[in-house]
């Protein structure tokens, strides 16, 4: 990730980070259901939580694991994260770390637990992150990545790629559900399932964790009101008198984990064969 890059996600993320905490569409929903039945979370975890964000994923696994590091490259957003949970008053054992995906500033192994959404877009390159998260992981360990899914066919996604630039500039690139198989592959992760998940979106929330000025949103909702029919339609794009309410997109729920330390079994000769031999047998290894 380049420096100036680097700073323009730190300038947008850091001037929105209160509306991203009291951003209701990520305080709670299926995906983070589902991640948890996915990663069985148990007290002896401790978790990794890259690109925090408002720190909703944090706040919902901290009750469940024995620690939570909250990770982003926003120190704003880290701020307002940590304000957010500790206001919560329920939990004691999330701590925050300025950290950038593709160069995590932990020791290998560090984490059993994993998880990342919502940002995996924003990420210059996200091989690279993937590995970091490889890197970090025990042997054995779990992650979960949520993030939305690139639709396939070719006209919804140049929409879907336009309309999130339109909204946030520091959006990159969302991946299909191929592209994400092979990309896990290549970091030597495996994976273990991949589900789909639909989520619908207030239109004037979605804009204001954005910061987008009034002349913006409503250039954005004259994009989507003035979208063929089949986006509408793949979007569920809701409206009243020419005003977009909310729409729906889907989210791809990936769950894999690093492989486990290879055991080897040695196995002593029995009392026959040593008889039989009448010396020591050679230790056999699977």
């Amino acid at each position: 990730m380049n420096s100036k890059f680097k700073n323009r996600i730190r300038e947008q993320f850091g001037r929105t980070a209160s509306a991203y905490v009291e951003a209701t569409h990520f305080s709670g929903g299926e995906d983070l259901e589902q991640a948890a039945k996915l990663l069985k979370p148990s007290h002896d975890d401790n978790m990794l939580d890259v690109a925090c964000g408002g720190g909703h994923m944090a706040l919902f696994f901290a009750p469940m694991v024995r620690q939570v590091v909250a990770s982003d490259l926003t120190m704003q957003m880290l701020k307002k994260a940590q304000e957010h949970i500790a206001e919560e008053g329920r939990v004691d054992n999330v701590v925050f770390r300025e950290a950038d995906a593709e160069d995590l500033p932990f020791p290998a192994g560090s984490f059993t637990l994993l998880t990342c959404r919502i940002a995996p877009h924003h990420f210059p390159d996200v091989p690279k992150a993937l590995r970091e998260f490889h890197r970090v992981l025990r042997r054995g360990g779990r992650m979960a990545i949520i993030d939305t899914l690139m639709p396939s066919d070719p006209e919804i996604a140049d929409f879907f790629q336009t309309m999130e630039k339109m909204r946030n500039p520091t959006h990159i690139k969302a991946f299909n559900e191929d592209e994400w198989r092979e990309m896990i592959q290549d970091s030597e992760l495996i994976l273990q399932e991949i589900q789909i998940i639909s989520k619908t979106h207030d239109f004037q929330e979605w804009t204001k964790t954005a910061g987008l000025n009034r002349g913006k949103v409503q250039e954005l909702n004259k994009f989507f009101m003035d979208a063929p029919q089949k986006i509408h339609d793949y979007f569920q794009i809701e409206s009243f008198a020419g005003e977009v309410e909310s729409y729906t997109d889907k989210k791809l729920l990936i769950y894999a984990t690093r492989k486990e330390k290879e055991k080897h079994i040695h196995q002593k000769a029995t009392p026959e064969i040593m008889e039989a031999t009448d010396k020591p047998a050679d230790t056999d290894k699977d």
